[in-house]
């Protein structure tokens, strides 16, 4: 049984004793009003919840203005539902029709519209989407666990990808498929949704945005590393320079998992590079396409580690490799 269903309960039962309580007409309705409120995050909750009462607020007054002057027929409804709806799609409330139909409902089956009635229908939304709006916000589920274990399973992922991407380099007989990979994509997937949520449970949008550009910038390192196995793919041969690029790897293997960005590889990688140019040049074909392509892979490090930079001290965000 999961939270939401338990806070749905726990919100029904409330609404309808304070409807009773208040001695209101329809007291059920507010249990329903209540079922409709309750969302999966607060944001989303408080949200939908000003949505459907501005809704409601719209249509019962269309509603009792059509009915007093045309009154209490069926063929009234069917004009009232024909116009409300783009009405409130227009308004951007077309969420709200479920509430606004109960309370103009409610309006019918009395036959009769007075201050009395609106009155009612307007404490019965307050108490409904009130209570719903109050218990959702009461308790939601820490997400921090779960994206902990997601950042740790990522980083652990993406030390395994530069070992295998450094063994291969080491030997070029080495074979790996890549299905790290697409388990450190569905990782990532999954922590943005959980970062999402995570955000959407705070009234602030601005508050606590570690999570999100944690898991953003993962993403584009991982597509760029993607663009790294096929400049890897091209390494058919190994040479003492493949060699030397795989300890870099293996030491991006290792910082990957530190808690935030040392600069470490970048230095290593410039050294590298000007180890690079004070090589001779290539002299055969096989060899230049393999320097190639190693050179083309260090480019794409500086835009791996490019990324970790600029996420740096982001909003407080210490960003690892």
């Amino acid at each position: 049984m999961g939270i939401r269903v338990i806070k749905t309960a726990v919100a029904v039962v409330t609404a309808v004793y304070l409807a009773m309580l208040m001695s209101l007409q329809f007291p059920m309705s507010a249990g329903l009003l209540a079922i409709l409120g309750v969302e999966s995050t607060i944001r989303k909750g408080v949200v939908a919840s000003l949505e459907r009462f501005g809704a409601s607020i719209l249509g019962l007054v269309l509603a009792a203005v059509m009915m007093k002057l045309f009154g209490f027929h069926y063929w009234v409804i069917a004009i009232y539902i024909l116009l409300i709806i783009p009405v409130l799609n227009r308004v951007k409330l077309h969420n709200g029709l479920a509430t606004c139909s109960v309370t103009v409902f409610h309006v019918f089956s009395l036959g009769y519209t007075n201050m009395d009635v609106l009155i009612n229908e307007l404490l019965l939304l307050i108490i409904g989407l009130g209570t719903a709006t109050i218990i959702n916000a009461v308790y939601m589920p820490n997400a921090e666990r779960s994206l902990r274990q997601k950042r740790t399973a990522t980083d652990s992922l993406f030390s395994i990808i530069f070992s295998k991407i450094a063994m291969h380099l080491k030997d070029h007989g080495y074979i790996w498929d890549g299905s790290e990979l697409l388990e450190a994509r569905a990782v990532i997937d999954e922590g943005t949704e959980l970062a999402r949520r995570a955000q959407e449970n705070r009234l602030l949008v601005h508050e606590d945005l570690y999570w999100t550009a944690y898991f953003h910038m993962r993403e584009q390192q991982l597509d760029i590393m993607e663009q790294m196995l096929g400049m890897v793919a091209q390494v058919y041969e190994t040479l003492p320079t493949g060699k030397t690029t795989a300890e870099l790897f293996d030491v991006l293997s290792g910082d990957v998992m530190g808690e935030s960005y040392k600069g470490n590889a970048e230095k290593l990688l410039l050294e590298l590079e000007l180890k690079y140019k004070s090589m001779p040049l290539p002299v055969t074909r096989s060899e230049f396409e393999v320097r190639s392509a190693l050179f083309q892979l260090c480019q794409l490090l500086h835009q791996y580690l490019n990324i970790a930079k600029k996420e740096k001290k982001h909003r407080g965000f210490a960003s690892s490799l």
